[in-house]
C-alpha cells in the first residue's frame, strides 16, 4: 500500500532535491589558522560529495575526507544545513556543512592549506563555501573561547607559550600573557615535566585537567 498525503499525493510525487556534504577541515599551519580545500572542476572546494543510497551523512563526510583529501578517521561534526535553492547552478542540491580540525601532521603532506584572513578563506572559494568556512572559523573560535584545546591541536602536553600561540592562531589577534595565563590556567594541570630548551630554563609542561 502506498501512502498517500491529505492532497492524494505519493512521496515521489514531489520533487526531491539532491543531498551533499561538505567538510571544512581547520589547522594551524605555522602561525596562521588555514582551511584545508581540494581542486574542483569549477575551482577550490571544500572537500565534498553527494550522500549515497543507504548513507548516512557522516558516512558521506568521512567518504569525502578519505576520497577527496586522503584523510582517515578525523572527528567532525555538523555545522548546518545549506539550503539556498540556487546555492549550485547544476540542480537543487542541500548541502550538510561539517567542521573538523586537526594537527597540520595529521594531514596529508600534500594538502593545499588555504590561510583564514579575519573569518574567511584568503582565496575564493565555489558555491557557497567560504560561508561554510566562515561557520567553521567561528565555531573553533567559540569552542577555544571556552576551553584551551578542546581539538587537542597540540597534543598531550604543551607549554603555556604553546597554547597561547594556538589561541593567537585561531583568533588571529595577539593575546596578553597574563590575562591569557589567568583565564585558562584553571582548566590546566601540570605535568611534573618541562620542555627541553637550547637556552633559558625549560618551560613547565601542562595537559588539559581531566
Amino acid at each position: 500500500m502506498v501512502w498517500l498525503d491529505a492532497a492524494g499525493k505519493a512521496l515521489t510525487d514531489y520533487d526531491r532535491p539532491s543531498v551533499a556534504v561538505d567538510v571544512a577541515v581547520l589547522t594551524v599551519h605555522g602561525d596562521e589558522l588555514a582551511v584545508l580545500v581540494v581542486k574542483s572542476e569549477r575551482g577550490l572546494a571544500l572537500p565534498g560529495t553527494f550522500l549515497h543510497r543507504g548513507e548516512t551523512l557522516a558516512d558521506a563526510a568521512s567518504r569525502a575526507l578519505q576520497t577527496k583529501a586522503g584523510i582517515r578517521g578525523l572527528a567532525f561534526h555538523q555545522l548546518g544545513m545549506y539550503d539556498d535553492p540556487s546555492r549550485d547552478d547544476r540542480g537543487w542540491v542541500l548541502s550538510m556543512a561539517h567542521g573538523a580540525a586537526a594537527m597540520r601532521r595529521h594531514l596529508p603532506d600534500d594538502a593545499l592549506l588555504v590561510t583564514i584572513t579575519g573569518e574567511s578563506p584568503s582565496e575564493d572559494l565555489t558555491f557557497d563555501h567560504n560561508i561554510m568556512v566562515s561557520q567553521a572559523v567561528q565555531d573553533i573560535r567559540v569552542r577555544y573561547s571556552n576551553s584551551p584545546d578542546p581539538d587537542r591541536l597540540l597534543g598531550d602536553q604543551f607549554t603555556l607559550l604553546e597554547l597561547r600561540r594556538l589561541h593567537e592562531a585561531i583568533f588571529g589577534a595577539t593575546l596578553v600573557k597574563d590575562t591569557f595565563r589567568r583565564r585558562f590556567i584553571g582548566a590546566l594541570e601540570g605535568t611534573g615535566e618541562r620542555a627541553t630548551a637550547d637556552t633559558g630554563r625549560p618551560a613547565e609542561l601542562f595537559r588539559v585537567r581531566r
